[in-house]
This record gives structure tokens, C-alpha cells and sequence, in this order.
């Protein structure tokens, strides 16, 4: 089965994803959408299912859509479905909370500058600290690692995305919750997460201009090729 995972120059919905597959050994291909569609998104995103992205085309023909329908089907390929349905169902539920921190983190991350980014950062503060102090208590609620057990899933792998990027947002956020760093943590220490983390591009420049460094060349974050 060949898996093409594509998005933009952002760092946002595609991270669990990559996240997932390279923890979990999926082979994979990562590219943007102009590279893949070979156009302007612009003419692509009317022919694409709900106008957004990230995608998942499978075997080159079928399109999945919707980020947590990507990163559930990577659980099943992954052999990472919980036989317990209420666990599941815990599990479930977290990743919904979590992805529910894309807006407006992702975008304020990404994209917000000057008085803009600050006013967005402010605005969003006391969100996702009631948010952060959530999932603090999720993983509270057992002795294990992650929120099930010791094995990273796609709640995982979507909650330190978003944990992850608010540092970059504001790093006293999440110095307010031990657990949540202990968590932070724990997942960096996977070998595999450690290596995607250092090869990942770099994104800089957070609340001035924002852009990432691939290979070794700064691009504006956008939709657009560069």
C-alpha cells in the first residue's frame, strides 16, 4: 500500500500524521500540494473533498480526507485499535478535544504578525489553559505514560502537536501543567519522534514572519509555492 500524505508549508494538521507514521514505521511520502496536483491551489481545491487540506491518497486513487479520518486510518494500518470500547471511545474523545485547538492556535502560529499575533495570542490564553488543564486531567487519571496506556496513538500524537506549537505561541502556557511537560516528554524520548522532530522543518520567525526552513532555504508559511 503506497500512502502520499499532502499539505502546505505550515506547521499544523499534517503533524500527527507524519507524527503517527514515522513512529509507527509507515512508509510514506510527504508532499506539498502544488507538487503533488502539480497546480495552484486555487484550481485544486474545488475538486478536492471539503476544499481543505491535509490528504491522505492511498494506492495512488483513493482520497481520505479530514484529519481525524487520516489519523484513524493510520491507527487501523498501524495495528493500533483498542479492543476495549470504552478506551476506545476515551481515546476517541481526546482526540476530538485536541484537534479542537487548531483554530486559532494553528493559524495564529503560522500566520499572525505584530499586534495581530499578540492580540490573537491574549485572546486565546484563557482557552486553552481550561483546554490544557482538560487534558492534564485525562492523563492524570491513570498510572500509565499516555491516556490509555504506554502506547502513543493518534490522541497522542495530535495532543503534543498542539502542546508543542503553543510553546511557540507562549512558553509560560505549559509550564503551568507538570503533567502535561512530563507527557511532552515522554513522547520526545521515543527514538523515532526524536529523529522526526530534528529533521522536521524549522519554523521561525513565529509572530514577525513567519516561514520554514527546508532545506535549508526560508520559505513564507502559506498555500503558495515559493
Amino acid at each position: 500500500m503506497s500512502l502520499k500524505l499532502i499539505y502546505f508549508k505550515m506547521r499544523a494538521l499534517a503533524e500527527a500524521p507524519l507524527m503517527l507514521m514515522h513512529c509507527h514505521n509507515i512508509e510514506h511520502e510527504y508532499l506539498m500540494s502544488w507538487e503533488h496536483f502539480e497546480d495552484v491551489w486555487a484550481k485544486v481545491k474545488p475538486k478536492i473533498a471539503f476544499r481543505q487540506l491535509p490528504m491522505l491518497e492511498v494506492d495512488n486513487s483513493t482520497q481520505i480526507c479530514q484529519s481525524i479520518a487520516i489519523l484513524q486510518f493510520l491507527e487501523s494500518r498501524a495495528g493500533l485499535a483498542i479492543e476495549d470500547p470504552i478506551q476506545a471511545a476515551k481515546s476517541s474523545a481526546i482526540l476530538q478535544s485536541a484537534q479542537e485547538l487548531f483554530f486559532p492556535l494553528n493559524p495564529a502560529v503560522n500566520f499572525a504578525v505584530g499586534d495581530n499575533f499578540i492580540s490573537k495570542r491574549d485572546e486565546m490564553r484563557e482557552m486553552l489553559i481550561a483546554r490544557f488543564a482538560d487534558l492534564s486531567r485525562c492523563l492524570s487519571e491513570n498510572d500509565a505514560r499516555y491516556f490509555c496506556d504506554d502506547i502513543p496513538r493518534a490522541a497522542e500524537f495530535a495532543t503534543f502537536h498542539h502542546l508543542d506549537l503553543s510553546k511557540l505561541l507562549d512558553p509560560t502556557l505549559i509550564s503551568e501543567f507538570p503533567r502535561l511537560e512530563m507527557f511532552l516528554a515522554d513522547m520526545q524520548a521515543i527514538p523515532q519522534m526524536k529523529d522526526y522532530l530534528l529533521a522536521r522543518p524549522e519554523l521561525i520567525e513565529v509572530g514577525i514572519a513567519p516561514k520554514l526552513v527546508i532545506n535549508g532555504i526560508a520559505h513564507p508559511t502559506g498555500t503558495q509555492q515559493t
